[in-house]
């Protein structure tokens, strides 16, 4: 099977990974990049740019994917402002679920746009707090998209032997700063009626994706 998706892209480790994988499956990919500018610096969506470049310049079988499936245009769209928001303190605790959250809403509006089907993420079971069995599923409820992980059940030594036969490891690797207005105890537990009613106090997660979807800004590769 295979179809259109939404690729969520970080600068880390493992969304190129992911995004390798699915492309020689024969997915259509779409990349989107959540930049946390400026409470971050341009690392992550400059290391996001130049992985993808580098998919689009291999040779071999996945290079030939990567040009014919992977979009030639990253879509980047600034989440700090919003993100921001989910530090008080009725809420801070839940911040990473939030901002996957509003990830997969912003793919959501993305998909309504090209028509796809799938989000693509390079989550991994139990790696971090947001992506614990409860908390994966308090994110992907967010949107009507399939996810589609395929580094769910891989060991992170795995994904970085596989990033380094692509050539995208020593591109992705250094220091990742997503975390920089987290909570020190995040929950790994989502609550379903929590997160909800705390969206809702802010305006809904649809509302506060929209607000950061209208300032996006498409970069070519």
């Amino acid at each position: 099977m295979a179809g259109t998706c939404i690729a969520l892209v970080s600068g880390g480790i493992d969304s190129p990974v992911a995004v390798a994988r699915m492309l020689a499956e024969g997915w259509d990919i779409i990349p989107v990049h959540a930049s946390q500018e400026p409470i971050t610096g341009p690392e992550a969506e400059l290391k996001t740019i130049a992985s993808l470049r580098h998919l689009l310049e291999m040779d071999g079988p996945l290079g030939d994917a990567a040009r014919n499936h992977l979009r030639r245009e990253l879509i980047v769209v600034p989440v700090a402002e919003v993100l921001a928001l989910f530090t008080e303190k009725w809420c801070h605790s839940e911040y990473f679920i939030h901002m996957k959250r509003l990830f997969n809403s912003l793919a959501t509006l993305c998909s309504e746009e090209v028509g796809a089907s799938h989000v693509l993420t390079g989550e991994n079971l139990g790696q971090v707090s947001s992506q614990t069995l409860g908390n994966l599923g308090g994110v992907e409820i967010a949107t009507p998209l399939l996810p589609l992980r395929p580094l769910l059940a891989f060991d992170k030594v795995d994904i970085m032997a596989m990033a380094r036969t692509i050539g995208t490891l020593s591109i992705s690797e250094g220091p990742e700063v997503c975390d920089a207005l987290g909570p020190d105890k995040p929950t790994t537990v989502a609550n379903k009626e929590w997160l909800e009613k705390s969206e809702t106090r802010l305006g809904g997660i649809s509302a506060l994706a929209m607000r950061c979807w209208k300032d996006r800004r498409p970069v070519p590769l």
